[in-house]
């Protein structure tokens, strides 16, 4: 049984720019959406701002214990090189402790850059541990293989799906973006399918992180959202202003005004979680204490 915890992991850099509305619309739609799941959010350096100061009542703040990465695997290649280089090292970092609060509390873990868009399915809950199919993806000899996200787990405590993932990701870590995330579960998956329940891509990869994904997330309207529970926003594609070749929109557009305008399918959807929107007939969400 998966408990009714929902896990972030955040502020693994000093935040030196108040808590972005992104954040904060993921964590207000995953608490209107879920009332009676507690949210815990794991940090090390604590966010700040008008934002933070609304949503931090509704949360379990836990301290981070940080995860030691060896750096000489960001030496072996050239994708690894670049990530320790720009200083994304700390991405993983939160791949392992996810699996290690996962392991030890069970719960849903999602990433920060996510729009929760229905309420978490009931019978996920009765799986021993969830994953969500993000579509076929080419490996590394241009062949497609399914593929498996860890933009979302759920798993209960001690899950053993989780205990190899976690044991066997300190050996597959190369310094390159997936090979002890993604690329691996896909693999325990395939040797073990009995451990793990695969959700259908709409639930939670309903766009790809491709061009066309991310400008149907922010310049278009998907007109079909039938069985989507969340959204993944892939943000490392686009936040940065620079960044253009998988759509111009960056986190400097995504604004209050912009969502009230409603001309996109996250804009759409995130409305009802602005700040100022507060329909009392939705039931508030109490954080529970923490062990």
């Amino acid at each position: 049984m998966i408990p009714r915890i929902f896990h972030f992991v955040f502020g693994l850099r000093v935040q030196d720019e108040p808590f972005h509305l992104a954040h904060y619309l993921c964590l207000e739609s995953c608490r209107r959406l879920n009332p009676g799941h507690a949210i815990w959010f794991h940090h090390d350096h604590e966010p700040w701002g008008p934002l933070w100061d609304r949503i931090k009542p509704h949360l379990v703040l836990r301290k981070v214990t940080r995860e030691a990465l060896p750096q000489a695997a960001y030496q072996q290649s050239g994708e690894g090189r670049l990530i320790a280089a720009a200083g994304w090292s700390y991405a993983h970092e939160a791949d392992f402790i996810r699996l290690r609060v996962l392991a030890g509390h069970g719960g849903i873990y999602a990433d920060i850059d996510t729009l929760f868009v229905a309420p978490m399915p009931d019978h996920l809950h009765d799986y021993d541990c969830v994953l969500g199919d993000e579509g076929a993806l080419p490996d590394e000899r241009g062949i497609l293989r399914p593929s498996l996200c860890n933009a979302l787990i759920a798993a209960s405590p001690g899950a053993p799906f989780i205990a190899r993932w976690l044991h066997d990701s300190h050996a597959a870590f190369d310094g390159k973006w997936t090979s002890h995330s993604c690329q691996l579960a896909t693999r325990l998956w395939e040797a073990h399918p009995e451990l793990v329940h695969v959700a259908p891509r709409q639930y939670f990869y309903r766009q790809p992180w491709t061009p066309d994904g991310m400008r149907n997330l922010f310049e278009r309207i998907d007109p079909d959202l039938r069985d989507v529970v969340s959204l993944h926003l892939c943000s490392h594609l686009w936040w940065d202003a620079a960044r253009t070749d998988f759509t111009s929109f960056h986190a400097g557009l995504l604004t209050e005004d912009w969502v009230r305008a409603g001309a996109s399918t996250y804009a759409l959807l995130a409305q009802p979680y602005l700040p100022e929107s507060l329909p009392e007939s939705l039931p508030e969400s109490l954080p529970e204490s923490a062990p």
